[in-house]
């Protein structure tokens, strides 16, 4: 896999985060640049820590899965897109409102933000991809990208907090279709 696939799926694995990163920069009452910078780091290293835990459990069943390792890349990237879309679009009726920016809140949020990483880690294994490079991707995106996006939700993320996810979700489905083609068709 190349740097520029790894990159799209930093920017899909990062929207989880960035949608939450903007809702909490709407609803945090006196917003600093060291909540963007906290908020970011957060969320980049559990991004960067997620897959590394994937891709050690993927190595462990590696060869278990070798002959079948291409379906199972698509099919994680696949479901953890659908996932993405599915919860864009779904009504939430407890509200994306967060007001106090807490270490407890934090590192809720970067789990649940970043469990899609630890399948993309189990996919990076499957395919025999070092982890060194695609964590500091993945990480660095995330945090850069949590970051303005603290400070986007503050000026105008109410227009598309939800559609963030959506884009995604879309990304991750097509790199997805992209491993299955190549390895199906030997691109």
């Amino acid at each position: 896999m190349d740097n520029i696939s790894i990159i799209f799926i930093a920017f899909g694995l990062s929207m989880d985060a960035v949608a939450v990163a903007v809702s909490m920069g709407l609803s945090i009452n006196s917003l600093r640049i060291k909540h963007g910078i906290l908020i970011g780091l957060f969320f980049g290293v559990f991004q960067a820590v997620m897959p590394v835990i994937g891709w050690i459990t993927g190595k462990s069943l590696q060869n278990i899965i070798v002959g079948v390792d291409h379906w199972v890349a698509f099919g994680l990237l696949t479901l953890i897109g659908a996932k993405m879309i599915y919860e864009s679009v779904k009504p939430n009726p407890d509200g994306d409102n967060i007001k106090s920016l807490t270490v407890r809140v934090l590192l809720i949020l970067s789990i649940a933000t970043s469990i899609d990483a630890f399948a993309i880690g189990i996919s990076f294994a499957i395919l025999q991809i070092s982890i060194i490079t695609p964590i500091l991707i993945i990480g660095g995106i995330t945090f850069l990208l949590s970051f303005l996006g603290v400070g986007l939700g503050k000026h105008v993320g109410y227009l598309f907090s939800k559609k963030i996810e959506i884009v995604g979700g879309v990304i991750l489905i097509l790199i997805g279709v992209k491993i299955l083609f190549e390895h199906l068709f030997m691109i």
